[in-house]
């Protein structure tokens, strides 16, 4: 008989697909979107993705796809291992895109052992999340990617931690991002629903949830699908309408049914019976087959099912072309599939216990025997009630997990080993390991995946019962590391100094060396004093066995205490020291250079600081790590270096990266960075990027405390907007939720005050100006004077600068703002910060103006001019020119080459440009274009740019000028 599970034509759904079509066509313009299906078992969830798959392929688009599997969590990233599959096929295009990312070809089946020194643990998956969102971005280069993956209500945690990164990461990329999942299966608990909670709120993620279909559009699905059968006699009208009337809008229910009153002239009473009915209608060899198939899982290879079965070839043949015709499996490439998951689920769970666990143990046996990757022999081993095999199995599937950067499954593993280890004789030589160490390597993987509790809780259970020392101080050291990575309190301290207590102080050893780099850590918020003492010692016991990450750990560790106590000399040198050692531990290299690289830069020596932050993001795009801790962290201080030194098209393209829409407080970090670029241009991106930003800034918006980097960040460019806005009363707003947000000592408080200064001095809080400026500029003198163990002994150059432009600005509150205040702010910003020297130039000038010094005025203001219109820096070019204005300056020389540039460069203008440069020639602002135009503001802006882009000038002015010229031309 032939079976009625042919592919028809998609009924009911036009809604639907149109919307996940959208997301295609967001995709090829370049805009990042994410859709998840939901439904019940059965909705068509799957028959819809296929058909936007097959619509997809049609399109040009590289389609990515990879199914969840009902593993219980056992097979990390088992989805994402599924989708690259196929680019890994000899004749695969973009399978030279694969071979790029040494961390995705690892997950591959068959993939060489892990190198010496790969990342693992939480590294590890810093390292594959980079990897996969560089081979996304790689193969959208080339054409559209569709990714796929299916049944996330079975993904593992770590398939669910890449899923909420790809959706919070990709933001121009050209992908669209497809999952699906059962809603009848998320329970209370279930780890999917706060995922999906979180992912629901931003705008990039469209949730679309499957209702059942309407009697009309299912009956004439059921007709289809009789009519696509090729049964020699179709099912009448009435049997139809009886199907539809059970089926409740479920297309995979009517479809049985259709079966079953076809086949067996009569309609069961659940579902379940329904598929069982079907089951029991089969030869007693094709029943056998089957059931064997449903242990194997959703699939299962042909080889694998022979064996598993123990028919001969004829008879399995004989039994899987009966199962296949009657369109129970479906036969694949290599082997077989059941047609839906849950017709695999209801044969499954009736088999009778022993006959489970029989046939577990069998596919376990001969999945050892092929090599089958340790985390599903863990999972045979387990149900066919064998604990030894489950045992090895499963310390050895965590060791792998930890190495593919899947830490809570590790973990996960681990913790089994652990539970079922005191039932195995023998443990330690059947896994070559001992309970101590497993639990050690869980807690690491537990720390590593974030589960800093369950990290701590572990390891506070294993010290009791450990006699040896050196098992003593490691415990100890790792619980003191946790703690201190984390937020949970006290004991980091007493832990750190258990850790080396435990061990002879006349002993040089690595653990030693780690132990106290480790306490001189826990000491930072307590002693410098401390911190320095116990770095030195860490640093000379770590020289002396070899132990490099422990020298570099200590290194760094002093260099941060010497820069809050010592010399800049002092932490140049430990830093160079550090970044020299290098070490095995990628994370501890990139902090070294990271470090090494901030310190140059906010000392004035941007080249060296570039150098440095270039070498430190090419080792992190070179090992998959950009988008790792310290990563990220090189990716902000290189555009930082770009923009203090007036490369601001390249600061621009590097901000590029630095997403809008953010959700996670990483991302806010990264994201706040690019308002230097944009509020320094008078880019409306600002507005947008401010809003994304403002749960993280302000408290009362999300609950919780502000991130102290984010207020600093967003709070302080917000301010600086207003101010170019001519809102000084909302700008002092921001400064005062700053200041408040900082600790006294916070050099970042120097820049804050001064801001805070100029709004003062721009006509805020007019009753009390003078007092608030006074206690501005105290907060900023003594956070210049102070670090967090006392008095600096150093402030570097641009903290000096940021204080000498506060107290200008105070002066200037207080109206007695002379030329040298001033004069002695640019020149403190000479050493390299580009726009801020410029912004102190246009005061200078006003204030030389004001002096009654013409000439030298006009010699800053000149100076001024030039540098606003090579940054196109918007609003300080429109400040110097209202200033200019009032002198009576004349624009800076243009060469006639420029001019006749700009002439010709109309000629490249469309006519609604054309148009809009007539207005601003007019002297319109955007907002009075916009109205006369009925365009918005900001497509008004971006007009705006394009025409000096095109005309090649630097400000409105001077595209107003040449329209002006081109107008008397045309006059003449």
């Amino acid at each position: 008989m032939t079976p009625r599970t042919v592919r028809t034509a998609l009924m009911g759904r036009s809604g639907e697909l149109g919307r996940l079509l959208s997301v295609l066509d967001a995709a090829e313009g370049g805009l990042a979107g994410v859709a998840l299906v939901g439904g019940d078992a059965g909705i068509g969830k799957t028959r819809l993705v296929n058909e936007v798959r097959d619509l997809a392929e049609e399109r040009g688009f590289t389609v990515l796809a990879g199914q969840c599997a009902e593993l219980g969590d056992a097979l990390p990233y088992l989805p994402l291992v599924d989708a690259l599959r196929g680019l890994a096929e000899p004749d695969a295009s973009g399978g030279d895109a694969l071979a790029a990312w040494p961390a995705l070809r690892r997950l591959l089946p068959g993939a060489a052992p892990d190198a010496a020194g790969a990342a693992t643990g939480a590294l590890a998956q810093q390292q594959l999340f980079g990897s996969v969102l560089g081979l996304l971005a790689c193969l959208a280069e080339r054409r559209p990617v569709l990714l796929v993956f299916e049944d996330l209500h079975w993904a593992d945690r770590s398939t669910r931690d890449l899923l909420v990164f790809l959706t919070r990461m990709l933001q121009r990329e050209r992908v669209a991002l497809i999952g699906t999942y059962r809603t009848d299966d998320l329970h209370r608990r279930h780890p999917l629903r706060p995922v999906l909670a979180e992912l629901q709120r931003l705008p990039l993620v469209g949730t679309i949830e499957l209702p059942p279909l309407g009697d009309d559009d299912l009956a004439r699905h059921l007709a289809d699908v009789d009519g696509a059968s090729r049964q020699p006699v179709s099912v009448t009208d009435d049997v139809i309408g009886q199907v539809v009337e059970r089926a409740g809008g479920n297309p995979f229910f009517a479809e049985e049914l259709l079966t079953a009153a076809a086949t067996c002239g009569g309609v069961p009473g659940s579902l379940s019976d329904l598929l069982l009915s079907r089951v029991e209608a089969l030869s007693d060899q094709a029943r056998h087959v089957l059931r064997v198939a449903a242990v194997a899982g959703h699939s299962v290879d042909h080889d694998m099912l022979a064996d598993a079965a123990g028919l001969g070839e004829v008879a399995l043949d004989d039994a899987l072309r009966e199962i296949v015709s009657r369109g129970l499996l479906t036969a694949g490439r290599y082997g077989y599939a059941f047609r839906h998951a849950l017709l695999q689920e209801t044969v499954y769970d009736d088999l009778l216990p022993g006959e489970r666990t029989r046939l577990h143990g069998a596919f376990a046996r001969l999945l050892a025997a092929r090599g089958a990757p340790a985390a599903e022999l863990a999972h045979h081993y387990q149900a066919g009630h064998d604990l030894p095999g489950a045992l090895r199995a499963s310390v050895e599937a965590g060791r792998i997990a930890a190495g593919v950067g899947a830490p809570a499954e590790a973990h996960r593993h681990l913790d089994r080993a652990l539970e079922i280890w005191e039932h195995v004789p023998d443990a330690e030589r059947l896994t070559g390991t001992s309970a101590v160490r497993v639990a050690l390597s869980s807690a690491a993987a537990a720390a590593d995946a974030g589960e800093y509790r369950r990290a701590v809780a572990q390891i506070r259970r294993l010290l009791p019962a450990l006699g040896d020392p050196l098992l003593i101080s490691e415990a100890n050291e790792r619980l003191a590391y946790y703690l201190s990575d984390s937020d949970l309190g006290s004991g980091m301290v007493e832990a750190a100094r258990a850790a080396v207590d435990a061990l002879p102080a006349d002993e040089p050893t690595p653990l030693l060396a780690r132990a106290l780099a480790t306490h001189a850590r826990t000491m930072f918020t307590t002693s410098a004093t401390a911190v320095r003492d116990l770095a030195t010692r860490a640093l000379d016991v770590a020289r002396a066995v070899g132990a490099r990450d422990a020298e570099v750990s200590a290194l760094i560790s002093l260099a941060i205490v010497e820069e809050a106590t010592g010399t800049i000399e002092r932490v140049v040198e430990l830093l160079d020291l550090a970044a020299a050692t290098g070490s095995d531990d990628l994370s501890v290299h990139l902090r070294a250079t990271f470090h090494t690289a901030r310190v140059r830069y906010e000392h004035g020596e941007l080249e060296a600081a570039a150098r440095l932050a270039g070498a430190g993001n090419e080792l992190a795009a070179r090992s998959g790590l950009t988008w790792s801790t310290y990563g990220t962290d090189l990716r902000f201080l290189s555009f930082l270096i770009r923009y203090a030194a007036g490369d601001w098209d390249e600061a621009e393209r590097i901000a590029a990266g630095f997403g809008v829409r953010v959700g996670t407080l990483a991302a806010a970090h990264l994201s706040s960075f690019a308002l230097f670029i944009e509020v320094g241009r008078g880019s409306d991106a600002a507005d947008e990027r401010l809003s994304w930003l403002r749960p993280f800034w302000r408290p009362d918006e999300r609950g919780g405390a502000a991130d102290s980097l984010v207020t600093y960040m967003a709070g302080g460019l917000a301010a600086e907007q207003a101010l170019w806005r001519g809102d000084p009363e909302t700008a002092l707003r921001h400064v005062t939720a700053v200041t408040d947000a900082l600790d006294p000592f916070d050099p970042g408080l120097i820049r804050i005050c001064a801001t805070g200064l100029w709004a003062l001095a721009e006509g805020a809080a007019p009753d009390d100006a003078h007092e608030r400026a006074d206690d501005l500029i105290e907060r900023a003198r003594w956070a210049a004077a102070n670090g967090p163990y006392g008095p600096r002994e150093e402030l570097g150059p641009e903290g000096v600068a940021w204080l000498r432009r506060a107290e200008a600005e105070w002066h200037r509150v207080r109206g007695t703002a002379e030329p040298r205040v001033w004069r002695e702010a640019a020149e403190a910003f000479g050493f390299g910060f580009v726009y801020e020297e410029a912004r102190c130039r246009w005061r200078l000038a006003e204030s030389l103006l004001d002096a009654g010094e013409r000439e030298a005025a006009r010699a800053e203001w000149s100076h001024a001019v030039e540098t606003a219109e090579r940054l196109a820096a918007a609003p300080l070019r429109e400040a110097l020119e209202t200033l200019g204005r009032r002198a009576g300056f004349t624009e800076p020389s243009r060469p006639a080459a420029a001019d006749a540039d700009a002439e010709g460069g109309l000629e490249a203008l469309t006519a609604r440009e054309r148009e809009v440069l007539e207005h601003v020639a007019a002297g319109l602002s955007n907002r009075e274009i916009g109205s006369l135009l009925y365009i918005s503001q900001k497509t008004v802006s971006v007009h705006v740019s394009n025409i000096l882009a095109k005309l090649g000038v630097a400000s409105r002015t001077q595209a107003a000028a040449v329209a002006h010229g081109r107008r008397a031309a045309a006059g003449g």
